[in-house]
């Protein structure tokens, strides 16, 4: 049966700001406290949803979690109405408010690990939440996720959803952006590619930046998929590309079908991991930046990787980049000098997704990528599938309810949680999602 991949983008949350909370994600830390557009975040990623859309490509649509998340708040010893809840907590421990009105659920590469039907023992397609146990303010996410990732793919038929792995270190998971399929077609198995920074039994880990997807946890999410031994790799990220702010794999490299574009440092003996995809994928192809061309210090600052690969009925295949790699002058001309060499990419198209960047997420962290069949797909939720109306909808919505200026001082505002759960409310009615938050309960 024919399989196609969708990409389902996460709607950017009401309470987007800059709190510089990933360390190790250096955009993210260079541009704390500056002054942050929600509404304009929303509206660039809607932007980004609609074009590849228009252009065939199946697009749907994750919605953002309730931020600020109080109940967080309460289980650290914040007590009261919610008034004095955000109050008090702004007043003792604004870092901890921040943490708990971070937008970052919008980077569902995040959210989880996928596993198309055709790689699953039990012909399914699976689908592990994240724990993010790494950073306190993503930890938070893995319950709101099961539940929005279960009103979407919601018929057990065809979907399994898994629990986020325990919380614990050694099963640290940051789900889908430490992963990568192969294959030259979606609809046979594929060759599986889990990238980890840390291995428990292993003192070799990097020095400056935690490394934050663990061996373990890649193991378990593999194993909860129902993959064959053979069909399966276990690769770790190098250690020194952590230390350079590459804090997941899709910053650093990005696949699709039978073909691989990385940088030349993006794996720990990278040239054996290059072999042996050549021996288990057919047809494998490999793009690798050559480090003399682009530093990875460039790579990390314009995203170059964090890029999404899309197929073309051509047979060719569609690179979306941030605006970012374009205005650097050193990874235009490579990539010009790329499109001239008729590679297997042949078209380029960049997004300006400047307020998501800013925070340390591009095209490939605003997106989950879900491989399904036809049955599969008639059996997602629809209301959450890109159209002409739900984009209009979504614009409207947007408007209606997102600020076009946040600070983290605007985090205590009262206003601000009454604003996201009116919104939020309306959202699910508008994504037929039922109430999936704790204040619809």
């Amino acid at each position: 049966m024919i399989a196609r991949e969708a990409n389902f983008d996460g709607l950017v949350g009401l309470t987007h700001h800059y709190a510089g909370l990933s360390f190790g994600n250096e955009a993210s830390m260079r541009h704390q406290h500056q002054v942050a557009n929600p509404r304009l975040a929303a509206k660039q990623g809607l932007m980004k949803m609609k074009a590849l859309a228009d252009a065939g490509y199946l697009q749907g649509v994750i919605p953002p979690h309730e931020r600020p998340h109080l109940a967080v708040l309460r289980q650290l010893g914040f007590t009261g109405s919610d008034q004095q809840v955000l109050a008090a907590a702004m007043k003792q421990a604004p870092a901890l408010l921040s943490a708990a009105s971070s937008a970052s659920s919008m980077w569902v590469a995040n959210a989880a690990t996928v596993s198309p039907s055709a790689d699953s023992a039990d012909r399914k397609v699976h689908f592990t939440v994240a724990n993010l146990n790494n950073k306190f303010h993503r930890a938070m996410e893995a319950p709101g996720t099961e539940a929005i990732l279960r009103a979407i793919f919601r018929d057990p038929k065809y979907f399994q959803v898994h629990a986020a792995l325990p919380q614990v270190a050694m099963l640290g998971d940051e789900g889908a952006a430490n992963h990568n399929r192969f294959g030259a077609r979606y609809d046979e198995p594929g060759v599986q590619m889990f990238v980890w920074g840390r291995d428990e039994c292993s003192d070799v880990a990097p020095g400056r930046y935690p490394a934050r997807q663990t061996r373990q946890a890649s193991e378990a999410v593999a194993r909860l998929h129902q993959l064959s031994d053979s069909h399966t790799l276990f690769v770790q990220q190098n250690p020194t590309v952590i230390d350079a702010g590459v804090f997941h794999n899709d910053v650093i490299a990005v696949s699709n079908q039978q073909l691989l574009f990385c940088h030349q440092q993006a794996f720990v003996n990278q040239p054996a991991v290059l072999d042996e995809l050549q021996r288990r994928v057919a047809d494998f192809q490999v793009i690798e930046v050559p480090d003399n061309r682009v530093s990875v210090a460039d790579a990390v600052s314009t995203y170059l990787f964090n890029s999404q690969l899309l197929s073309k009925p051509n047979g060719k295949m569609l690179l979306v980049l941030p605006e970012e790699a374009r205005r650097h002058e050193g990874v235009w001309q490579w990539l010009t000098e790329m499109l001239a060499s008729q590679s297997t990419i042949d078209e380029i198209k960049v997004f300006d997704l400047r307020e998501s960047m800013r925070n340390g997420g591009g095209p490939a962290c605003l997106r989950l990528r879900v491989v399904m069949t036809d049955d599969e797909l008639a059996a997602v939720n629809p209301a959450v599938m890109m159209s002409e109306r739900l984009f209009a909808s979504l614009n409207v919505w947007i408007d209606k309810f997102y600020r076009d200026r946040l600070t983290q001082a605007d985090l205590a505002d009262p206003l601000l949680l009454r604003e996201g759960r009116e919104a939020l409310d309306e959202l699910t009615r508008l994504l037929d999602l039922g109430n999936i938050y704790a204040f619809q309960q």
